[in-house]
């Protein structure tokens, strides 16, 4: 693994929210297998390659389009996230550790994205 990437905070952050997710979704009923649980698994995968191509990427415009996605990823996963607390598929502690964590890599990105702004 690239050692840049390794060191990137917001890297680190959104890897921990998804092996979180990934341990919450265990708990879901088998029938959203290929509903709510696969739309939150594929939101993560999708917003963790835009962090890593936002890393990536030299020209500041393209990194703003990934960090633009990578909100745009998060704000889907909260409703995804709240949509299971919902439906009682999470209790209340899950959805409050969940949403603190997504809502710290959302500032970490936000963060980021008016740093790329400055420039």
């Amino acid at each position: 693994m690239d050692t840049d990437l390794e060191n990137l905070l917001i890297y680190r952050n959104y890897v921990e929210l998804t092996y979180y997710s990934y341990q919450i979704t265990q708990k879901f009923p088998k029938t959203e297998i290929y509903g709510v649980e696969s739309d939150i698994k594929r939101v993560l995968n999708e917003g963790l390659e835009n962090i890593i191509l936002a890393q990536k990427s030299r020209d500041v415009k393209e990194r703003i389009q990934y960090l633009n996605k990578v909100d745009c990823k998060l704000k889907s996963l909260k409703f995804y996230v709240r949509l299971s607390y919902k439906s009682d598929y999470i209790t209340g502690h899950n959805y409050g550790a969940w949403s603190r964590k997504i809502a710290s890599v959302s500032n970490m990105a936000g963060g980021w994205l008016k740093a790329c702004l400055k420039h």
